[in-house]
C-alpha cells in the first residue's frame, strides 16, 4: 500500500473517528461546565489553539463553516472564558471518551503508536490550524486515549488538506460542503443558509480535489512501510466498526 492509498483509504475513517468525541454527550457537559453554548465549544474548542485571535482568522482557518456562525461561537465563547481553556476541556473530554469507547479495540496500543507517527510525520505546510493541534496535543495516558487525540488531530490534517484542495479547485467553502456527502445537511450544520446553488457541475472538481487532498495528506504515511500501512488502515477499520461510523 503506497502513501497515498493509505490516504484515500484511511481519509472517511479519520474524518468520522476524529470527531466522533466532539459529538458526545461528555463533550456537551464539558461546554456547560464552562458556561458556554455546544456551538460555542465546537468553534472554541477546534480553533483554540490558535489563541485568542480575531473571529475573522478563525473564519480563515475552519474554512466550511459560514462567517457568520463563526463569530457567533467564537465571540460568544471567548466572551466567558480563554480560548486556552476550552481546549483544555476539550483534550480532557477526548481522552476520557477514548478510554470509554475505545479501550477494548484490540491492539489498540498498536493504533496508538501508528497514529502518533503520522501525526509527527505529517506536512502542516498551509495547515495553520493543524499545526496548533500538533503543537497542544501531546501523547499521553492510556493507548484508548492517546488514539482518540491522535484521530482528533490527524482529522485537521486532513480537513486543512482538503480546504487548500477545493479552493486550488475554485470551489467556494460552500460548494465543498454542499457537494460532499452530507449535502445541505452539512451545510445547514455548518451554519450555511440556503437557498443553495446546484452542485452538479462541482461534482469533477471535488474529485480532482478529493485527489489532491490524499496526495497533500500522503507524507504523514511515508513514514510507515508498506505493510504498517496496511496495518493502520485495518486497525482504523476496525475501531470504525466497533464505533459504527461510515467509512
Amino acid at each position: 500500500m503506497t502513501p497515498e492509498q493509505a490516504a484515500a483509504v484511511s481519509r472517511p475513517l479519520v474524518l468520522a473517528l476524529g470527531e466522533a468525541a466532539s459529538r458526545s454527550p461528555g463533550m456537551a457537559e464539558r461546554a456547560r461546565q464552562l458556561g458556554i453554548s455546544g456551538w460555542a465549544c465546537y468553534v472554541a474548542g477546534r480553533a483554540g489553539p490558535l489563541g485568542e485571535v480575531s473571529a475573522g482568522t478563525v473564519t480563515a482557518a475552519l474554512g466550511f463553516v459560514a462567517p457568520g456562525a463563526v463569530a457567533e461561537g467564537w465571540d460568544a465563547a471567548t466572551r466567558a472564558v480563554r480560548p486556552a481553556e476550552v481546549v483544555v476541556a476539550t483534550l480532557t473530554e477526548c481522552r476520557r471518551w477514548g478510554d470509554e469507547h475505545l479501550r477494548a479495540l484490540p491492539r489498540v496500543d498498536r493504533l496508538a503508536v501508528l497514529v502518533e507517527r503520522a501525526v509527527a510525520a505529517a506536512d502542516a505546510t498551509g495547515m495553520p490550524l493543524f499545526a496548533a493541534w500538533r503543537e497542544v496535543a501531546v501523547p499521553t495516558g492510556t493507548p484508548a486515549a492517546r488514539v482518540a487525540v491522535g484521530l482528533r488531530v490527524l482529522r485537521e490534517h486532513v480537513v486543512g488538506g482538503y480546504l487548500v484542495a477545493t479552493r486550488a479547485a475554485g470551489m467556494t467553502p460552500l460548494e465543498a460542503v454542499l457537494v460532499g456527502p452530507d449535502g445541505e445537511t452539512r451545510a445547514l450544520a455548518c451554519g450555511w443558509p440556503p437557498p443553495y446553488p446546484p452542485t452538479g457541475p462541482l461534482v469533477r472538481r471535488q474529485l480532482w480535489a478529493a485527489a489532491v487532498t490524499d496526495r497533500l495528506v500522503a507524507p504523514a504515511y511515508q513514514v510507515l512501510t508498506a505493510r504498517e500501512r496496511a496495518e493502520l488502515v485495518e486497525l482504523l477499520t476496525t475501531a470504525g466498526r466497533h464505533l459504527s461510523v461510515p467509512s
